[in-house]
């Protein structure tokens, strides 16, 4: 599952102070967007969209394509475009194109815990198309309470923001009514709810969790314990332990309640869920952990034992954290499409803000998994 070693800390600060460096596209983007201000500023004309896509011969979509996600559009297209917004001082922000509406050019970000590294990629793949489309990313944390989402989402509203991406799909009611009276484009993620707030893009933590489960099973293992976060209040725990369930049951195999764990977060708990399963069931032999750190956590523990990984017991982990590469044995896992998740959801609330998509209200976006089988199965 989703896990940090670290207490929550409140935060909120912009993703250039923490994203990797903007690439060649951004550093370009950006130098338009000076050059566009500087003719405004100096009473050039108030282009609009179509003043572009008239200027480089090409049509509207083409023009927001090549601002918004420049890899949808040829080299010679982009170079057309950039060409026709030098010439004519177009900036494509909110005061020129939705803006009518006095939000500002800020999109917010709200994730569990900003400690933890799992959200880095998501944050990379958004910062990206969001800093091209001359908006900016804020980061904000909720602590996995859905209280303190409220809160940091009327923080976020109160301050006017183009938009909202929430690492959660769980809310209060109050947050729904906000956000529903705002009527600000949102994307939810980490998990595919069943009537989003307004788009999702993620991975179904049900098949996932299904996925691997049964593919421990038809390798042969009998005994396969689960190990994940309390599923209280957690929709991807109780989805993702929903998914182990419903493979023993097409595996064939009774669930034993001694195999499902409820455990805290980090390395520590994943220890102490190896430790656990083999008092509970001596028998036991395959771990499937719900999130990367407890997996860690799970194979120090096997090491310090002194047990052969898949000899003695297979390890499995929900997450493909870097660090499992590198083990030995290297350790089988879900590889998730956490850098996909983001460039999606910018693109989509983007095209909300920008576009006015409105075809794309309750859009769900199941971007997949990938079992990654490695040494320790």
């Amino acid at each position: 599952m989703d896990e940090s070693d670290t207490d929550t800390k409140k935060a909120a600060r912009e993703s250039g102070d923490t994203a990797p460096g903007q690439s060649a596209a951004d550093d370009t983007q950006n130098g338009l967007l000076e050059n566009a201000s500087a003719k405004r500023r100096s009473g050039g004309v108030n282009a609009r969209m179509r003043d572009v896509a008239k200027r480089a011969g090409v049509s509207t979509m083409t023009v927001s394509r090549a601002l918004s996600d420049p890899d949808r559009v040829s080299a010679e297209m982009r170079e057309r475009v950039i060409t026709a917004v030098k010439e004519i001082g177009y900036l494509p922000n909110h005061l020129a194109r939705s803006l009518s509406s006095t939000r500002s050019t800020t999109i917010g970000l709200i994730v569990p815990s900003v400690d933890n590294f799992i959200y880095t990629q998501t944050v990379k793949g958004l910062s990206e198309v969001i800093r091209r489309s001359g908006f900016q990313l804020m980061v904000a944390e909720c602590g996995h309470d859905e209280d303190e989402e409220e809160e940091v989402i009327k923080t976020f509203l109160g301050h006017r923001v183009g938009g909202l991406i929430l690492y959660n799909t769980e809310h209060t009611e109050e947050a729904r009514a906000m956000i529903r009276a705002s009527d600000v484009p949102v994307v939810e993620s980490g998990n595919l709810p069943r009537r989003p707030l307004d788009m999702a893009v993620s991975y179904s933590n049900s098949e996932a969790a299904k996925a691997m489960t049964l593919y421990l099973g038809r390798l042969g293992y009998k005994k396969i314990a689960f190990a994940c976060l309390d599923t209280r209040n957690n929709d991807r725990s109780r989805d993702r332990r929903e998914g182990y369930l419903e493979a023993l049951k097409q595996l064939g195999q009774t669930p034993d309640p001694r195999l499902i764990i409820d455990t805290a977060r980090g390395m520590a708990a994943g220890a102490e869920a190896v430790a656990h399963a083999v008092e509970a069931v001596p028998e036991v032999d395959a771990l499937f952990c719900g999130g990367g750190l407890l997996a860690a956590g799970a194979f120090f523990e096997c090491q310090k034992r002194g047990w052969n990984m898949p000899g003695r017991i297979a390890l499995a982990s929900f997450d493909d954290i870097e660090m499992l590469h590198h083990l030995s044995p290297t350790v089988t896992t879900l590889r998730l499409p956490r850098y996909d998740i983001g460039v999606r959801a910018a693109q989509m609330l983007i095209s909300r803000i920008l576009d006015r998509a409105d075809h794309l209200k309750g859009s769900v976006v199941d971007l997949k998994f990938e079992i990654i089988q490695r040494e320790s199965t």
